[in-house]
């Protein structure tokens, strides 16, 4: 026990205090999660616990919130005026049951030597345990009460309440999920006597699906992928008369973490594809289901002072071990909470972990601002060890953190009252973008325009097939299905299956509708010569799924992730308007944004939770790109830009996004 803050802890560890009030992210070490301690400030403009940074600096060189060049000499101590902010924070004595005293963070080592009865208690227990009296084979088990740094762990590398270093809280740098920080989820507080708050339940589920014919398609289409912002395999859509939509247990926005026992939540969309489009005579899948909101307990809605940081590790005997415990999210306060622990699960039995508790991070990634598929991710993809860092308010309710309310009054209408107004607003859409509205990202593929000049009898067929055109639903440009083994195309080779139509004999093919486009290329096919100019979509470090005689029945449309690669010119713009109540959320989640080690990333709608006004709209997609929020562009902003945006809209917004059709599966 750590006689300065009275609270387990390594040696080499910060001190642990039971924070009174919430304390302003602005205080906060984005290592270790805790108000800071011997703050130090880096070149770059962010502050850190001197003891965190250190350790960081040991291991890396580089700032891990901007990841910028540094070295710790570099780094100074932060102004007295910041020291004496932290040192003024109120926390409460860690002897609860003895003593229920409060005071500055900087007192309460004097409070615990001179006057706390708790401590003193302690200290004379401990001094009776060491007296002779008691035998040698009693020792062991009053090895928590000695003051050497193993007292907390469990034999035999189990969970313990303390981390085992510092290291066990550090954020990650390559998480897969950028961009988690969300406010679709949130809401705005008016008034005083507001209804019952209501949380985000979801949880994951295994399904079995019986197929009589292992040859046949699923029938749905899904994004995202390791190699996407959206990270995790998402379901965009079930079609109808399909085999999934007559199980009828999976729907979009569904994440598929497991097909038939090999985990999926991270690997590439191709990889994905080839997965899903060979199940075997058995699919069984786990999947992650956000149920929608569930209405809270009065019981839930009391607030109390009393919050601990608890650190637990579980130990997993195998990868695929599940830890039993449900996860949700809550509208009036960002992060995830445990919301049940199932019965005979490794988490039950460990008995540390409770209902309610927040989840701060799980094996050192930042989940303060976080989605249960994110901590299921990781837990997924952890081999053996996982640790939780909890922060515990026992059997009621967190109280609402200030930010959630926000103060802003704009219509949401109108984006004059945006916090970027200096962006320049859009006054064109549903057409083709401008180099200015929207930046080429090629997601794993690059697009290379050819030009094919061919001579050919004049009744010779040019013996192609062509999908897509601006009438349909995704209003998609034109591109060949399938090059047919008789004509002229199949003759000279170079034009082929996936291939985007720009032109035939110098007429635009890539603002024409379907029959439009037919009819300009058999009205140009009876000539002696034909020149077609088009994209051909090339791989970069991504092997698409073989196309066997299977994937030539149902995957005429090229990839998802195919589409993310054309140049922006061919990208259709579509607005989708919004509405809402003064007291429901948005009910989507996007990913994606700038980020210093990534660059420009396009924003992704990852999640549409059911009951809400985008879910109840049914225009929204998972996976639609979102290129500007009421006119404003949302290329080249950050998270914490597009963000308030969205977070100040209050009863509408106008979104203008690029949707593409997932890979069918």
């Amino acid at each position: 026990l750590c006689c300065e803050c009275g609270q387990f802890h390594l040696v080499l560890d910060n001190h642990l205090y039971n924070f009174q009030d919430e304390v302003d992210d602005e205080l906060i070490c984005h290592i270790c999660l805790q108000p800071l301690l011997q703050p130090m400030d880096t070149p770059c403009g962010h502050t850190y616990c001197f003891r965190c940074l250190e350790n960081f600096m040991q291991e890396y060189s580089f700032c891990p919130m901007d990841r910028k060049k540094l070295s710790f000499q570099q780094c100074h101590k932060s102004s007295l005026l910041v020291r004496n902010l932290l040192d003024k924070l109120i926390v409460l004595c860690p002897f609860k049951a003895e003593c229920q005293q409060s005071m500055q963070r900087c007192e309460l080592e004097a409070h615990l030597q001179h006057r706390c009865p708790g401590f003193r208690k302690y200290k004379s227990e401990l001094q009776r345990k060491k007296s002779p009296i008691s035998k040698g084979k009693e020792d062991p088990p009053a090895k928590g009460d000695t003051n050497t740094p193993k007292d907390p762990e469990v034999p035999g590398g189990g969970p313990s309440l303390v981390a085992e270093s510092s290291g066990a809280a550090v954020v990650s740098l390559g998480t897969a999920e950028p961009g988690l920080v969300n406010p679709a989820f949130e809401e705005t507080e008016e008034g005083e006597n507001l209804p019952q708050r209501t949380s985000l339940v979801a949880e994951t589920t295994t399904i079995e699906i019986h197929l009589e014919d292992p040859e046949e398609e699923l029938g749905m289409r899904i994004v995202g992928g390791k190699d996407t912002p959206l990270g995790n395999i998402v379901v965009q859509e079930v079609l109808r008369d399909s085999v999934i939509a007559a199980d009828g247990r999976i729907a979009p926005g569904d994440h598929i973490l497991e097909v038939n026992g090999v985990n999926i939540s991270s690997v590439t969309h191709c990889q994905a594809v080839s997965f899903l489009r060979h199940p075997g005579p058995v699919l069984h899948l786990l999947v992650l289901q956000e149920k929608g909101f569930s209405t809270k307990t009065a019981q839930q809605d009391s607030t109390s002072a009393s919050r601990e940081v608890i650190h637990v590790t579980l130990v997993k005997r195998e990868r695929s071990e599940p830890l039993g415990i449900k996860l949700i999210r809550k509208t009036e306060e960002a992060g995830i909470f445990i919301l049940d622990l199932l019965e005979g699960g490794l988490a039950a039995k460990n008995g540390k972990l409770s209902r309610n508790d927040r989840v701060l991070s799980i094996n050192g990634q930042d989940l303060r601002q976080g989605t249960p598929e994110a901590a299921a991710q990781i837990i997924q993809s952890t081999e053996s060890r996982v640790n939780f860092v909890l922060l515990r308010q026992p059997g009621v309710q967190l109280p609402e953190a200030a930010e959630d309310g926000s103060s802003s009054h704009s219509s949401g209408s109108s984006s004059g009252d945006s916090p970027v107004q200096h962006r320049r607003h859009l006054h064109h859409r549903h057409y083709r973008p401008k180099a200015t509205y929207h930046k080429d990202v090629s997601h794993g593929y690059l697009s290379h325009e050819k030009t094919v000049a061919i001579k050919k009898e004049p009744k010779e067929s040019l013996g192609i097939t062509i999908g897509g055109g601006r009438d349909n639903k995704n209003r998609l440009p034109i591109y060949v299905t399938s090059v047919q083994p008789i004509g002229c195309l199949f003759r000279d080779g170079r034009i082929k299956r996936g291939d985007i139509l720009l032109s035939i004999n110098g007429i635009d093919l890539t603002r024409l509708n379907y029959y439009e486009a037919v009819s300009a290329l058999k009205s140009n096919a009876a000539s002696h010569s034909v020149t077609l100019k088009a994209l051909e979509m090339v791989a970069v470090n991504c092997t698409e799924p073989s196309l066997d005689m299977k994937e030539q029945t149902f995957s005429s449309s090229p990839l998802w992730i195919t589409w993310l690669g054309l140049p922006g010119y061919l990208h259709y713009c579509q607005d989708i308007v919004l509405s809402k109540g003064n007291l429901e959320s948005w009910g989507f989640s996007i990913v994606g944004g700038f980020e210093e080690s990534k660059g420009n990333q396009p924003f992704f709608i990852k999640t549409i939770v059911p009951g809400t006004p985008a879910f109840r709209d049914r225009k929204l997609k998972c996976g639609d790109e979102i290129v500007a929020v009421n006119g404003v562009p949302a290329m080249g902003m950050s998270n914490s830009e597009l963000i308030p945006m969205l977070k100040e809209q209050r009863n509408k917004v106008t979104l203008t996004v690029v949707s593409w059709p997932g890979s069918l599966v």
